[in-house]
């Protein structure tokens, strides 16, 4: 996959700014396209914009004029500034539902491993066949940087690691069909949806059953990035490696083909029910093995390392809960 440049925000210590990425170097965007202040402008008129920052790109002698920065030398934020809102697939991976299927015992109370196994396969490939995406949303604040440490949680535990391929929605969608999905697209990037296994269900609640937001947006649990790799340089989402280490260990390794509703499908349907604006993050479920399959969820010290072909990579060190609990579950504890 020949990636000629990627597009990502960064800061020098001056505050945010949209760049784009030649080679390990990271050139100001506000050089190239006046009116350009952040990352979402370039939104305006997408192609456009890239044609111009592509011309840049490939010509040694026009980057050289410009004041490029060396990656290490900046902080590299969430790609797409302001952040906007997360769209997540779950259980979209299927050897991932499998593995959950029996890790988390959903099904008959009697059925061995493997009777599990192949009740969720005949499940989900049925639901496959006839049935919807699952998606929920999370919120900006619980995004952070490819680079950025992880804070385990003063409330929750198990805290798990998923990595997913994010689509970025490039222009307005509203009814899209499937055929048409991936024109809205305006490129591809990296993000890790963490997730608190302990607070997924709710007890107390047995008809709504899940509490995604309680589980899924606390500070920190959306590590993204470190860019954003336009469309036109990924002719094939599906065909991507997706893989993810825990100090050193592969625990995550797979491909993009085994997703149950693929990109096209799951922009249909999100875009049947709302309308996804450009910015819009889209993240389309994780691989098989994650914490809860291995049975070894993240602690302090913990570093991660992720990967996804030709959207670069992420290195997150986890940092150990403050120990101080916030008022809400102080009061309840005080009960």
């Amino acid at each position: 996959m020949g990636v000629t440049f990627a597009v990502g925000s960064f800061d020098a210590g001056a505050g945010a700014f949209p760049g784009f990425v030649v080679a390990e170097r990271v050139y100001d965007v506000r050089q190239v396209l006046v009116g350009i202040r952040a990352t979402s402008d370039l939104f305006g008129d997408w192609d456009a914009n890239l044609d111009a920052i592509e011309a840049v790109a490939r010509d040694a002698a026009a980057l050289d004029e410009l004041e490029g920065r060396s990656l290490t030398e900046l902080q590299v934020l969430p790609p797409v500034q302001p952040v906007g809102p997360i769209l997540a697939a779950g259980a979209n991976y299927r050897e991932h539902i499998l593995e959950m299927s029996v890790a988390h015992k959903l099904g008959r109370s009697d059925a061995t491993d493997e009777e599990l196994w192949a009740e969720a396969a005949a499940e989900n490939d049925e639901r496959r066949r006839i049935g919807d995406p699952y998606i929920w949303t999370g919120i900006p604040s619980a995004i952070s940087g490819a680079y950025d440490d992880v804070y385990l949680p003063d409330v929750g535990d198990d805290i798990d690691w998923e990595l997913e391929l994010g689509v970025v929605i490039g222009r307005e969608a509203y009814r899209v069909d499937a055929a048409a999905a991936l024109d809205y697209v305006a490129g591809y990037t990296i993000v890790n949806d963490l997730t608190s296994r302990t607070l997924v269900p709710r007890k107390d609640m047995a008809l709504i059953g899940t509490d995604w937001f309680r589980a899924k947006n606390q500070p920190t649990f959306f590590p993204t990035g470190p860019f954003l790799v336009p469309a036109r340089f990924v002719p094939d989402p599906s065909a991507l490696r997706i893989e993810l280490s825990l100090n050193g260990q592969v625990m995550q390794n797979a491909t993009t083909d085994d997703l149950l509703f693929d990109i096209p499908s799951l922009i249909s349907y999100a875009s049947s029910i709302a309308i996804l604006r450009p910015g819009d993050l889209l993240i389309t479920g994780s691989p098989a093995g994650n914490g809860s399959h291995w049975k070894r969820f993240l602690r302090d010290g913990d570093v991660l390392e992720a990967s996804i072909t030709g959207l670069g990579g992420q290195r997150n060190l986890v940092r150990g809960p403050s120990g101080v609990l916030p008022p809400w579950q102080l009061s309840r504890a005080a009960e």
